[in-house]
């Protein structure tokens, strides 16, 4: 079972900074995608909520299970624990803390992606609802003026 807590360590931790490092990318070139955006050479509502939402869904998915992710960590390294002190009976306080320790650390990884994921993705919707309140404000005054 010394394999697990090699899994723990390096597969799902490592997992989540794989997730992590890939919505930091997509919200970064979501935003400097929005800076660059011409809203007026869209001609319709739908192909501009198409081209702002591009991507998006990949950041809400990674924020809303990167903490299951963590879970399943934490739940590895508790069985782990406790496949250690069954098999070896009676053992050391220290190495039952240190399986725990491991455990919990794998589900502060997961929050540590989760949350900056959720807020970049609230942050990137709500640049994408006012680039389209834009759009349709200035489609409105021409629609007005003829």
């Amino acid at each position: 079972m010394n394999w697990l807590s090699g899994a723990i360590d390096y597969g799902i931790i490592g997992l989540l900074s794989a997730l992590s490092i890939v919505a930091i990318a997509i919200a970064i070139e979501r935003h400097l995608s929005y800076r660059r955006i011409r809203i007026e050479d869209f001609i319709d509502k739908k192909s501009l909520e198409l081209e702002l939402t591009k991507k998006l869904h990949i950041i809400a998915t990674i924020g809303s299970n990167a903490p299951y992710v963590g879970l399943l960590g934490t739940v590895l390294g508790i069985m782990l624990t406790f496949y250690t002190m069954g098999s070896e009976g009676f053992m050391d306080t220290g190495k039952i803390m240190v399986g725990l320790a491991l455990a919990l650390k794998a589900t502060a990884v997961g929050l540590l992606v989760a949350i900056p994921s959720v807020a970049l993705y609230n942050l990137l919707l709500r640049k994408v609802k006012v680039l389209v309140m834009q759009w349709e404000i200035s489609n409105n005054k021409v629609g007005s003026e003829k």
